[in-house]
């Protein structure tokens, strides 16, 4: 049985596609550039909100400057409307709760920026005891690079082997592969199937309830 279960935030546990959409195009709007419909978002989100910026961006305009003006008029914005239309997908809290029940360590390792990270996890699950919450820190690289699964691992004393990692893209899979621990992908998330395929991680899952299944094994 697995030990520790680090699962991706956005696209994993919560769909905060509808959210992130919304408050990029207000920036965007905000600065005179043109926006985007819901659905152009689920290829944009997953590496850091300033990749996302980058891409929401036209072409031409894509430069470290204006992705920090995108970024000022984004941040104020979500910390406010994060939660306008974003919830957990089918069976994840009851998923959590049943872990938690067995005595599996839960932790959380985002791209999302830290303080809407710990905030979108107190708001939806606070029945749950993650013993760790880490979004995009300062100083530290975002995912794939395997930094935060090190650092969930080093607070959890809990070997590789004994680690299942939960994520809806191949920068998920990517960084359960780097950090050298087993992946999950879900398909209910932000990315098709075939992303996930492209990584060959140990499982594919369609449903919350094969997660478990999967950790007692």
């Amino acid at each position: 049985m697995k030990k520790l279960i680090i699962f991706d935030l956005d696209g994993t546990l919560l769909n905060t596609i509808a959210d992130l959409a919304q408050s990029t195009n207000h920036a965007l709007q905000a600065l005179g550039y043109p926006t985007h419909p819901e659905s152009a978002y689920n290829f944009m989100v997953g590496n850091g909100i300033n990749k996302l910026f980058e891409r929401a961006l036209p072409e031409g305009e894509k430069s470290e400057e204006n992705v920090l003006r995108v970024r000022k008029e984004f941040v104020p914005y979500y910390d406010v409307h994060n939660a306008d239309k974003s919830g957990p997908y089918p069976g994840i809290p009851e998923l959590l709760e049943q872990l938690q029940e067995k005595g599996v360590i839960l932790a959380v390792a985002s791209n999302k920026y830290q303080s809407a990270t710990a905030k979108l996890i107190s708001h939806y699950f606070p029945r749950i005891r993650f013993t760790a919450v880490f979004g995009q820190r300062e100083g530290v690289n975002v995912k794939p690079d395997p930094t935060v699964v090190h650092d969930i691992l080093d607070i959890t004393r809990i070997s590789r082997e004994d680690v299942l990692y939960v994520g809806d893209s191949g920068v998920d899979m990517q960084t359960a592969a780097n950090a050298g621990v087993t992946a999950c992908g879900v398909t209910w998330g932000f990315r098709p199937r075939t992303e996930l395929e492209e990584f060959h991680p140990a499982h594919i899952v369609d449903n919350a309830t094969d997660i478990a299944v999967i950790a007692s094994l």
